[in-house]
């Protein structure tokens, strides 16, 4: 372990103390798995946060990025090229809106969709200057701008750096009756919400609750905005997983896998009547709509539709969670999620966590981060095949009996 032990150093010496990684050192990845640097092969079960749901290096992906980088990488957008309106054409198109907005990072994403909202609801449905509200659920994560900490209630991404944004409220998340208060408030202008909490452990809303969402925002006249960073691109089993219900979301922000993991891209997707307030000079970014991004995002997007990675993920995660629910195991007290984006939930024993479970399953030749202390995230590539899921079923089973 000495060359991991000193890449490890160099981080803790040179970088900012703001993660805390399991201590691996990743060195190379194809498809469903990661080797460290010692030459030791694992299962990939984070997927960089579901950024390389495609799989490590997908060489469609990695070949479009290459070819593109030899040709031309940045032009900003203070001209047009002969990329970004072929680009917008095909995911306006795959995800049925009038426009899109590319931006770089999802947070980039959310922090877009909120300044539309903003000037939405100003221009068009009336609210008096600088009275603006959006609402947001509790437990929600969409990064850690201050913006995106001033929607939080984790003191661990807000604590310390106050004042915070005005105009943002909070409400409970799965709860309509809550949800519909809030809207009767004229100033609402809308309502934020991803359909499956990712950071906060994969929570699981009641079937019905984003229709809901969608009927009373239509009823109050308030933006429904999706953040499907996270559960978009085929993760739960769906393109999107608004797409489980009749709720189609006004504004859809979509990150992470829209790359497939190689190359920072975000999007934010919206029709005419809202997207069309927003006027040159008033938003933007150097990087957002860069060739690279366009055509690796198109690729990336390409893959899943054709290997069926949707299909796989809603197959593969009914396997995966009747057998863990089927484990008798009174370590694992919760099993949840859908396609493959789930977790567990561990109850401590003999004085081991859930830190401690994956460091165990880090020996054992799988990788997953804990999220909230007690829960664990499982979130593999969604190519992986049901021989190597079952594979790493018995990974898991075999690290939790070690306790």
């Amino acid at each position: 372990m000495f060359k991991s032990k000193k890449y490890i150093e160099l981080e803790d010496k040179y970088g900012a103390h703001n993660y805390h990684p399991l201590p691996v050192v990743l060195a190379k990845g194809e498809g469903v798995f990661v080797w460290d640097v010692e030459g030791k092969k694992y299962y990939d079960f984070l997927s960089s946060y579901s950024a390389v749901n495609q799989g490590h290096c997908h060489p469609k992906i990695v070949d479009v990025l290459k070819k593109q980088a030899d040709t031309l990488t940045l032009t900003s957008r203070a001209f047009y090229n002969n990329v970004l309106g072929q680009y917008e054409q095909f995911i306006t198109k795959l995800f049925g809106y009038d426009k899109v907005l590319p931006m770089n990072t999802g947070v980039e994403g959310g922090e877009t969709a909120n300044k539309l909202a903003r000037k939405w609801g100003y221009m068009k449905k009336g609210i008096s200057k600088n009275k603006a509200r959006i609402v947001f659920a509790n437990g929600n994560f969409w990064g850690r701008t201050l913006a995106a900490i001033s929607s939080s209630d984790d003191p661990s991404s807000y604590e310390g750096f106050g004042p915070f944004m005005p105009g943002y409220d909070l409400i409970p998340y799965n709860n309509l009756e809550a949800l519909e208060k809030e809207l009767q408030d004229f100033n609402v202008c809308a309502f934020m919400v991803e359909p499956i909490q990712g950071e906060a452990g994969v929570v699981v809303p009641d079937q019905g609750y984003l229709e809901g969402v969608r009927k009373l925002c239509d009823k109050y006249n308030v933006l429904f905005i999706a953040d499907e960073v996270q559960t978009g691109i085929a993760r739960t089993g769906k393109m999107l997983a608004c797409d489980y219900e009749d709720a189609r979301p006004d504004i859809l922000i979509l990150g992470k896998a829209i790359s497939g993991g190689v190359f920072p891209v975000s999007a934010v997707l919206a029709d005419d009547e809202i997207m069309l307030c927003i006027k040159p000079g008033e938003h933007g970014s150097t990087f957002g709509g860069n060739p690279i991004a366009c055509k690796v995002a198109q690729a990336a997007l390409e893959v899943v539709i054709d290997e069926n990675l949707a299909e796989n993920a809603y197959r593969l995660g009914k396997i995966f969670r009747k057998e863990l629910r089927d484990f008798d195991n009174d370590m694992i007290t919760l099993v949840r999620g859908k396609g493959l984006l789930n977790a567990i939930i561990i109850k401590p024993k003999n004085g081991k966590e859930a830190w401690d479970v994956c460091l165990k399953l880090r020996d054992n030749g799988l990788l997953a981060k804990p999220t909230h202390g007690d829960i664990i995230r499982f979130a593999p590539p969604l190519l992986i095949t049901e021989e190597q899921l079952m594979e790493c079923i018995t990974i898991i089973k075999k690290t939790i009996l070690s306790f």
